[in-house]
């Protein structure tokens, strides 16, 4: 149930004079914690002693549909069901197990890479992004790429990114009309297209016509256009587990590479590489331990999860931050507020992004597959098994997040974030490598908006959530009326 706004001035009253106590959370029921769960890697006898996690009873082909089509409505329905560890069959070999508990998360976030390797290797995004991308890649390949891409991702080359972020963002937010219903979702995409592009090719603003970073982003804009259309979930699961891809997918990949290796080749010729600091230019410069450099179909690859994945992820969580501010006029007045009086502005955007992501979590679904018997609570899982954790179920759970289906930004006022019960950026040495990057781009856009425009929803009913390949997309764009600019 929604908090009234009275309640929560109330709730706010007399902090000056607490003001001398220690530093809290505001809100301390609003966050919980999970009863303990045993879970990890066992011996085989205890295993043997482990009943077997209860499976949805429904054919192989209709659970494979409906998670596909309807994941949330699916994976809600079996844990009232079965509880927080439920077996499902679908594409994915041996499984999988979905849990939903944190302590389950931990020992899956903190495992040895050689007793739990990720699922994304055998996801559908394989094919697209390639065997050598940071994402897809596992074992020491994986760790080998995430060390070179590190350095491109700490906090002094995000802070020189904040600039670019803000210019980006009044740029786009200048061409919005007034007095009109709009898509947020290809505007936010707009915005972070922007700064992936500045960010990993140096390119800031619009590329110039018949270059190759032009007919790039022309490319990817057509690629995620295309995603939404129906027969792209039909792509998606004839391709999990396949290493190459085939039919429409070939030629659509086809239309990308061309531009990317253009791009490469560009870039290795140019005389100023030493001097450039944009990500393509470290990743030609950057050399292994062994002292070896990217090919250019490993370049590839990580420029394309960089660009596919790294812009669009970012985009629907501003998209989703909106569709649930206009239909949440009490988080929506203070976040307004907060940032036109700069009154612990910061810490107001934080927590609606941090609530945002945990009420709409758009990767919805993380694995590990275990090479070893593991425990998840009163269940065992032999070798081999695929283990998925549902970020959806995680975030929902009514002991961790009391009025779990509520946007309640104050939540995080006073608080961070758990590291194994709030996971949209996964955990362990697979945490999503741009995660702070993702999160800069989200105060700055977020922040202006809030300055510059008046939003109301277009219609009362809430979007519904869209599974376009590995995210949770609104349905609708997150469609709402600019009333007035600032």
């Amino acid at each position: 149930m929604a908090t009234s706004p009275s309640a929560v001035e109330s709730r706010h009253e007399g902090t000056e004079e607490r003001a001398a106590e220690p530093q809290g959370p505001l809100f301390p029921e609003l966050v919980g914690a999970a009863p303990p769960s045993p879970a990890g890697p066992i011996e085989a006898a205890e295993l043997a002693e482990l009943a077997a996690a209860p499976d949805i009873a429904l054919p192989k082909l209709a659970q494979t549909l409906r998670f596909s089509m309807r994941q949330i409505e699916f994976v809600f329905k079996a844990r009232r069901e079965l509880g927080e560890v439920f077996r499902m069959r679908g594409v994915i070999p041996g499984g999988p197990i979905i849990t939903s508990h944190p302590d389950h998360v931990r020992s899956l976030f903190t495992a040895k890479p050689e007793q739990a390797p990720s699922l994304t290797g055998e996801s559908p995004l394989r094919p697209i992004l390639g065997p050598n991308s940071v994402l897809t890649a596992v074992g020491p390949r994986h760790m080998r790429q995430r060390k070179l891409l590190l350095p491109a991702f700490h906090g002094e080359a995000i802070a020189q990114y904040t600039e670019m972020i803000d210019a980006a963002a009044e740029r786009e937010i200048d061409r919005w009309p007034v007095s009109e219903t709009i898509a947020l979702a290809p505007r936010m995409q707009a915005i972070t297209l922007d700064v992936i592009m500045a960010g990993i090719f140096g390119v800031e603003g619009k590329p110039a016509p018949g270059t190759p970073e032009h007919a790039l982003r022309l490319a990817v804009r057509k690629a995620v256009n295309a995603s939404t259309w129906p027969t792209s979930q039909l792509t998606e699961l004839l391709h999990v587990g396949r290493e190459e891809a085939m039919g429409p997918l070939k030629f659509g990949l086809a239309m990308l590479d061309r531009p990317v290796y253009a791009v490469i080749r560009g870039r290795r010729e140019s005389p100023d590489l030493d001097e450039r600091r944009d990500i393509l230019s470290l990743l030609l410069q950057a050399r292994t331990e062994e002292g070896e450099a990217l090919d250019d179909k490993e370049l590839r690859d990580e420029l394309l999860t960089l660009v596919l994945a790294g812009h669009e992820t970012t985009a629907n969580s501003l998209a989703w931050a909106w569709e649930r501010l206009v239909r949440n006029p009490g988080p929506h007045a203070a976040l307004v507020e907060a940032v036109r009086r700069d009154e612990e502005a910061e810490e107001r955007v934080e927590a609606t992004i941090v609530e945002t992501m945990r009420n709409r979590p758009v990767i919805p679904i993380i694995g590990r597959r275990v090479q070893v018997p593991w425990r998840l609570g009163d269940y065992g899982a032999p070798p081999g098994t695929a283990i998925a954790m549902s970020i959806l179920l995680v975030h929902h759970r009514e002991d961790v997040y009391p009025d779990p289906f509520a946007f309640r930004p104050e939540r995080w006022l006073g608080r961070k974030p758990g590291t194994y019960d709030w996971i949209p950026f996964g955990g362990g040495i697979r945490r999503c490598l741009g995660a702070a990057l993702a999160m800069a781009e989200q105060r700055v856009v977020l922040t202006a908006m809030a300055r510059r425009l008046d939003l109301i929803a277009d219609r009362p009913r809430p979007e519904r959530a869209m599974h376009r390949n590995v995210t949770m997309i609104p349905a609708r764009g997150a469609r709402v009326v600019v009333a007035a600019k600032h």
